[in-house]
């Protein structure tokens, strides 16, 4: 491979003659050679993004030269649109705050801004790395603004995903409305209840989960750039931070804000633990969901089976026609893995010190995965699985009609002491509720069909009236 020699503060580096990034890209890809994994796409957008806003910012402030500024423009708009993405070898376990990727970032754009210009890679005679696409800026404010813009472009991907799964559960809540079932508590039989329901319950459950993650969404929405090197904004304008932000919403209509204090910004990383917090409440919900699915399905002749879930794929190399309830199982599967990048984060943000937190590329890195998996998953889960299930509507009103919690609606008329006693004989003698209450004559059967109508049992009200 032919080379160039780039030279930094700590001496000669030799980089790859075509590379757009420099030195200290290079020093970091030979270094930090711990995951194989490049930043994601949108980290890359996020970064380049909030660069191009900086150098607009600095052009009109008269501090950026304009023919500089113009060109590290025209190549932030070049990797935008999809150029140069394989100009970003720094691994995402890389050193701390992130230095190294802001400096590949500032690398690329410069490169290519001096390639524009009329230069060569690695000359740097026109454009700077340090000098001008980072003009007034440090990776202190640059990392954790773009981590957050990252993330929340990440969500808005995410909520589209959460919504259809709501309402792929209403929808089955709807067509499951007059299915009567026994509930379970416990594990053991309660009263009745409809399997549209239950299926309501759930996009109730997701619905209420997403709250969660609106307000991690506001949260990251506030960004510390113009912080600088230590939340202190030297070597920026005081303009500076409210026009960059101004361009932020204006590029991705998202309504980004500028921190109200920029010490607290740059110290602490709240807005991801916000992120981690919503995420975890998402998945717990929905890792009890996904339990639940495969409990109703289990079967299909020794479970509950009351309801088929889609098959995707044979389940067993060995056991000819057997079906898992493979979507279920790969919901969990993705969220137990989001839950520990939820626990990553958490520990990170932990660990600030002072006027800095050296771990936001770890964070960086488990809000882009997490986000990511945990939005396909859905999706694939909404379409494959949640919107095919079926109902067997025979089963479960066996379930209903037998259970002997169908006593409990006898309390009003002979007593809990009474009913307890119709369930002991009940199951002793494998009989229904109402054969051992006709056998014992406790009650007419008007009455008594009044008091066990299972459809009547599953609104708020008295039986029997």
């Amino acid at each position: 491979m032919d080379f160039r020699v780039e030279k930094d503060s700590l001496g000669n580096v030799q980089v790859p003659a075509g590379a757009y990034w420099g030195s200290q890209a290079e020093r970091s890809r030979n270094l930090f050679q711990i995951s194989g994994i490049t930043e994601h796409p949108r980290m890359i957008d996020a970064y380049i993004l909030l660069k191009k806003a900086c150098t607009i910012a600095n052009v009109e402030l008269g501090l950026l030269d304009r023919e500089i500024g113009g060109a590290i423009v025209q190549a932030a708009d070049e990797i935008l649109g999809g150029k140069f993405r394989d100009q970003f070898p720094v691994d995402v376990f890389h050193m701390g705050a992130g230095t190294s990727f802001n400096m590949n970032c500032n690398e690329v754009l410069a490169n290519r801004a001096e390639q524009i210009l009329g230069g060569n890679l690695g000359e740097y005679k026109r454009v700077n790395p340090n000098d001008h696409p980072n003009y007034g800026q440090s990776t202190n404010d640059t990392f954790p603004s773009a981590m957050r813009i990252m993330s929340r472009l990440l969500l808005a991907d995410l909520f589209p995903a959460v919504d259809e799964l709501a309402e792929a559960f209403d929808e089955k809540g709807r067509e499951f409305d007059g299915i009567l079932k026994s509930a379970r508590t416990h594990l053991q039989d309660a009263v009745p209840i409809r399997l549209g329901q239950e299926f309501a319950a759930y996009g109730a459950a997701v619905k209420k989960s997403r709250r969660w993650l609106e307000y991690a969404a506001n949260e990251l929405e506030e960004l510390g750039i113009g912080g600088s090197a230590a939340g202190t904004g030297l070597n920026t304008h005081p303009k500076y931070r409210f026009r960059v932000i101004e361009l932020l919403r204006e590029y991705t209509g998202i309504p980004f804000r500028p921190a109200e204090d920029l010490r607290e910004a740059m110290q602490s990383n709240l807005a991801m633990s916000a992120l981690s917090s919503g995420l975890r409440v998402l998945c717990l919900e929905l890792t009890r969901v996904s339990n639940d699915l495969r409990l109703l399905c289990s079967g299909p002749l020794t479970g509950l089976a009351e309801i088929v879930l889609p098959a995707v794929q044979p389940g067993s190399s060995i056991m000819p026609g057997k079906v898992n309830p493979s979507m279920a199982e790969n919901l969990s599967l993705v969220l137990f893995q989001v839950l520990g990048q939820c626990q990553s984060i958490d520990y990170g943000v932990q660990a600030g010190q002072l006027e800095l937190n050296v771990m936001m590329p770890g964070m960086a890195f488990s809000s882009q995965f997490g986000i990511q998996i945990l939005t396909n998953t859905l999706r694939t889960f909404t379409a494959n699985c949640v919107r095919g299930i079926k109902a067997d509507a025979e089963r479960c009103a066996h379930y209903a009609e037998t259970s002997p919690s169908l006593a409990t609606a006898l309390n009003v008329f002979i007593g809990y002491k009474e009913a307890a006693q119709v369930v002991k004989t009940a199951l002793a003698e494998k009989k229904t509720i109402p054969q051992v209450v006709r056998e014992k004559a406790l009650l007419d059967e008007d009455t008594l069909k009044k008091a066990l109508d299972p459809a009547l049992l599953t609104e708020p009200g008295i039986p029997g009236q």
